[in-house]
Parts: structure tokens; C-alpha cells; sequence
């Protein structure tokens, strides 16, 4: 399994979405640094990588609920499951002692991110800079979206 790195690709032009997004692929890096040593370095440094993602997308979220997205929108729902599948993974590894689905989670992750960064998250980076938000305040400049958006923000999902 080839790890994630950082890079320009990945950058949305929002500094603090960036920074935190920069944190993610640098923590699934190390638990790709883990993968072939002692189930206990793997599990410590995924249960790092779950506890950054909590917060993560719990972010996102809180921006896309000041900035006019519905409570029912799919990318949120996608944070929901990949939270969860995160969950399942360390719990199934820490009571069970299973770790194949931990082991799997780190390539599938490394995968998946940088298409739900690419698309998800830039749709929304590009939503918050319409608005002119500012996430230090939770305060947006312009006038918030007549409807509720139920979608990703991007134009392919409404």
C-alpha cells in the first residue's frame, strides 16, 4: 500500500480546512507507518487518526449548518459512515482483537479521502467563500442561501 502524502492537489485555498486536512493525511500516514509493526502502535495511532476525525468533520459540520446546508445533506451523511466505519474498526480491534478491518481501513481511507477532499470539501471551501464566512466567527458576510441545501454543494449534487 502506497501512503498518502500531502500535497498541492489536495489544497482547497481555505487556510484553516487546509491546515486540518494537512493533519488527517499526516496521522493516516502514520498508521501506514504502523501497518507492519505491533497491533498495539497500529491501534494507538489509528485511535489518534478516529480522535482527529471526530473533530474534523464535526467542523465541517458546524460550517455547513451556520452557512445554510439542511441537517439532511449527503455530505454530511458521508462524514456520519466513515466516522462509524472508523468506530466499528477500533472496537472490533480493541474487544475482539480483530485487526483486518482496521488493516483495510487505512487503505481504503488513503483512497477515499482524496476524492471526498477533491469533490465534497472543495464544493464546500468554494460555498464558504461565496459567503464570505469567516470560521473564526461562524459569521458569513453575505446573505445565506434562500433554500436549505441538501446536497454536497457542488454543482453535480443537489
Amino acid at each position: 500500500m502506497t501512503a498518502l502524502t500531502w500535497n498541492e492537489s489536495l489544497a482547497l485555498n481555505n487556510a484553516q480546512m487546509d491546515r486540518t486536512h494537512e493533519e488527517f493525511v499526516d496521522l493516516l500516514a502514520a498508521c501506514a507507518t504502523a501497518l507492519p509493526g505491533p497491533d498495539a502502535d497500529l491501534l494507538q495511532a489509528f485511535d489518534l487518526l478516529t480522535l482527529h476525525t471526530v473533530e474534523h468533520f464535526a467542523q465541517e459540520d458546524r460550517w455547513m449548518a451556520a452557512t445554510g446546508f439542511a441537517p439532511a445533506n449527503c455530505h454530511a451523511y458521508q462524514h456520519q459512515a466513515v466516522l462509524a466505519v472508523m468506530q466499528e474498526c477500533v472496537k472490533r480491534a480493541r474487544e475482539g482483537g480483530d485487526f483486518e478491518p482496521l488493516r483495510l481501513a487505512v487503505g481504503e481511507l488513503a483512497t477515499w479521502f482524496p476524492q471526498h477532499a477533491q469533490s465534497m470539501d472543495a464544493a464546500l471551501a468554494q460555498h464558504l467563500e461565496s459567503l464570505q464566512f469567516d470560521p473564526a466567527t461562524g459569521q458569513c458576510a453575505r446573505a445565506l442561501p434562500a433554500e436549505a441545501q441538501s446536497g454536497c454543494g457542488g454543482s453535480s449534487c443537489s
